[in-house]
């Protein structure tokens, strides 16, 4: 099978042409555009993740229900409800970027993430409104989770297309290395409210005070991004279809039907990138406290630390698939994942020492990052500009939606239904597996 990139598509502006100049980077531009874009993408990751770290409060606050496992199930299955609006959020904000531009679509994730994290900081408990109050945190989530469909195809795009050519992979890493800060942020502010305040305080109030923090998102973002230029790939396609008279295509319908085998390679490479981080970074610090008796203040202090692990790693793997391709970082970042991920959980099992957990926390990270770092880069070469938004955020958020929104409640029953050992590990390494048959079907040109 034989996948055409976007270094060669006849349509993107970004592929070399004899009759016409190449793509100019300014140098302060590109940097302005990494700095602006990473730390919006950070502060919208934070709102969105926030939400796994205090599914506990929020399941005795908004679901009622004896049994605390099954008030921590139904809190993560409204997470995942807000993955449902994943794929409606690509499909509209990922086709608004492509005929738009980048600049308005993340404009617009940064608002309607704002909206949801604000109804969830507000909701009154189901005591004070009954069956009201889960309703708006399903709200919150939907919301939130439209937002960030559109968030990944449309960062990414931003990033590579102000990058110069032999730093694409840097650059694009930078949208997992800011998920990484706002995991780190996240942890830092979950980590500050458990140990400031009385478990008795946290689920009563203080678990409100991460998502109020949160609101932050709109003036930052707003302010941030407002400051930037278009991408010159992007002004570039346009002015193109503008020169050839070519009537606006709507991006959605373009992409599925073009880019059939560039969707389905991106669907499954995909799978890693969205099982996982939710299933060895976020979910993890519930899993240890469930699951290995972890008090909550140490589980969340692993995660501050293992995150600055994943900030590193995503920075390298992009760097070093700048060097080597992005397919061999690609196979080494999973085939470590599959072989490393069940020992690591296996031996922290066994110990169950905050010093444990922590090493374990950090290896995961930095395993994770290995391959995330450079999975952008390789993700947005597969399309042209004319759809790269659109193609790029239908792949990745179908496969975050079906096996990373769910993944908290479905190994949360795994664990505590059936048995099976170290659920999270066995997990990201079934997706390892989809993701090594996935890579070998990408394209392989010098930097590919």
């Amino acid at each position: 099978m034989t996948i055409q990139s976007a270094a060669t598509h006849p349509h993107d502006a970004g592929a070399p042409d004899r009759h016409a100049a190449p793509t100019k980077h300014a140098d302060s531009a590109s940097k302005r555009a990494v700095i602006a874009a990473s730390t919006g993408n950070a502060l919208e990751w934070y709102d969105f993740t926030v939400y796994a770290l205090f599914a506990v409060y929020i399941g005795q606050n908004f679901f009622q229900n004896e049994n605390p496992t099954v008030q921590l199930m139904a809190s993560f299955l409204a997470f995942g409800l807000g993955y449902i609006a994943r794929p409606l959020g690509a499909l509209i904000l990922g086709s608004y970027g492509d005929r738009k531009g980048r600049k308005a679509a993340l404009s617009m994730t940064i608002m309607l993430m704002a909206v949801g994290t604000l109804l969830i900081a507000i909701a009154p408990p189901y005591a004070a409104i009954g069956v009201g109050a889960p309703l708006l945190i399903v709200c919150g989530r939907v919301l939130q989770g439209f937002s960030a469909g559109g968030e990944v195809g449309g960062a990414t795009a931003f990033l590579i297309e102000h990058a110069p050519p032999e730093k694409r992979g840097l650059y694009a890493s930078w949208l997992q290395a800011s998920m990484g800060i706002s995991n780190v942020l996240a942890a830092l502010v979950a980590t500050i409210v458990t140990r400031a305040f009385t478990p008795e305080q946290v689920g009563e109030w203080a678990w409100r005070i991460p998502f109020i923090f949160g609101l932050a998102i709109a003036p930052v973002g707003l302010w941030m991004r407002r400051a930037l230029d278009e991408t010159p790939h992007f002004k570039e396609e346009a002015a193109r279809s503008a020169k050839s008279g070519e009537t606006a295509k709507q991006p959605l319908l373009k992409v599925l039907r073009e880019c059939p085998r560039q969707l389905i390679t991106g669907l499954g490479m995909s799978v890693l990138w969205a099982a996982g981080p939710y299933a060895l970074i976020i979910y993890l610090p519930i899993y240890v406290q469930k699951n290995m008796g972890f008090a909550s203040s140490d589980a969340f202090t692993a995660a501050l630390i293992g995150n600055f692990f994943l900030i590193g790693g995503c920075l390298l793997s992009g760097a070093i698939s700048d060097r080597i391709g992005r397919r061999n970082m690609l196979r080494i970042g999973a085939l470590l994942i599959l072989v490393a991920a069940y020992p690591l959980l296996a031996w922290l099992d066994s110990v169950r020492t905050p010093t444990a957990l922590i090493a374990v926390q950090s290896a995961m990270c930095g395993l994770v990052a290995l391959f995330v770092g450079s999975a952008p880069a390789a993700l947005s070469e597969i399309f042209p500009t004319a759809v790269r938004s659109s193609g790029m955020s239908l792949s990745y958020n179908t496969a975050v939606t079906i096996l990373g929104g769910f993944a908290p409640a479905l190994l949360t029953w795994i664990s505590y239904s059936t048995g099976i050992s170290h659920a999270p590990a066995l997990y990201a390494m079934a997706a390892a597996v989809v993701a090594l048959i996935s890579i070998s079907l990408l394209p392989a040109p010098s930097k590919v």
